[in-house]
């Protein structure tokens, strides 16, 4: 088969498209043929030697990558028979190897694919999707509610905007750039604004005190910005922070109004005995009624540095995903 295989800590430019050994699978494994890959700002980080969350840094060599979404080609011992054949996406956990022609997991990870989504959409969802679903769960926005998303083109952005206004919110998105805030109008917010324009605060500002709800994965000016609209009792929730890092005295967290949705507490929220697998459902499900649409940047497998390279310079629309 063909994979993504990274040698050295680095770069881009040391992911290196490669033919190697096919993966066979293990007792209750499938593998997967798989038709399109995930790639996560995680995935960068740790191309670049950062520590995962897993128990240990990643053992050069190794293909990167831990979702995938493609048709079940291979059964382990123990695996059941009606899985062969069938349309499949699943999150590898700490296990890479999802940049691939062909990889292998549990059947405990897999779920089927609904019939509305394609590989790469499905993917989406039990990434991004899976975070949206988490998220949601600190500040469900309702009817009444004016809710602010920064990074509104994004993968997660995209998916916010979505459940807001499904929900009967008012929706303020912002983007960098008109051909961003075109896809955030198109996706149905009622205000796109373009963060890029000398201007974009002046727009913003024009909804001081009615904010009700921010979504912050960006942080820095842009957070600063959008929480000094919130409307008393507003809640600015924070779940990444791209523009910079994120500290209990930096000067956008506002007390009592700000929630940090990264770690166990959006576990114990999402609930059940594995709760990823929770809100992975949860995802899929608003998926398969047409609820949610993720948008999906494709690039070819074998174009994985130059994916990476548009994720790290904002040059991306959606989720990133690869197909071989």
């Amino acid at each position: 088969m063909h994979a993504i295989r990274l040698h050295t800590f680095g770069p881009a430019d040391n992911l290196t498209y490669e033919e190697t050994d096919d993966p066979r699978p293990g007792p209750g494994q499938v593998r997967i043929a798989v038709r399109a890959a995930g790639v996560h700002l995680l995935d960068a980080a740790l191309r670049e030697g950062a520590q995962g969350p897993g128990p240990a840094p990643a053992t050069l060599p190794t293909v990167p990558g831990r979702e995938v979404a493609g048709v079940v080609d291979a059964l382990g011992d123990g695996a059941p028979e009606d899985l062969l054949g069938t349309r499949v996406v699943a999150h590898l956990g700490f296990v890479p190897g999802g940049y691939a022609e062909l990889a292998v997991t549990d059947t405990d990870r897999l779920h089927e694919i609904p019939e509305r989504l394609d590989f790469a959409e499905a993917v989406a969802m039990i990434g991004t999707g899976r975070t949206t679903m988490g998220i949601v769960q600190f500040a469900e926005p309702g009817p009444g509610d004016v809710v602010v998303v920064p990074a509104a083109a994004g993968g997660i952005g995209t998916l916010l905007v979505q459940y807001a206004k499904n929900a009967g919110a008012t929706v303020i998105g912002l983007a960098g750039g008109p051909r961003k805030t075109a896809r955030v109008t198109a996706n149905g917010a009622d205000h796109a604004i373009d963060y890029t324009a000398p201007d974009w605060p002046e727009h913003l500002a024009a909804h001081q005190g009615e904010v009700t709800i921010v979504y912050d994965g960006v942080g820095g000016d842009v957070a600063r910005a959008t929480v000094a609209l919130l409307a008393p009792h507003g809640r600015h929730v924070v779940f990444g922070w791209t523009s910079q890092g994120i500290s209990s005295d930096s000067p956008y967290v506002v007390e009592g109004t700000t929630v940090n949705v990264l770690g166990p507490e959006m576990m114990r929220r999402a609930g059940g005995p594995n709760p990823v697998r929770t809100l992975e459902l949860r995802a899929l499900t608003q998926a398969a009624e047409g609820r949610l649409t993720p948008a999906v940047h494709r690039f070819p497998l074998a174009r994985a540095a130059a994916a990476h390279r548009a994720l790290e310079n904002r040059a991306t629309t959606g989720k990133v995903v690869l197909e071989p």
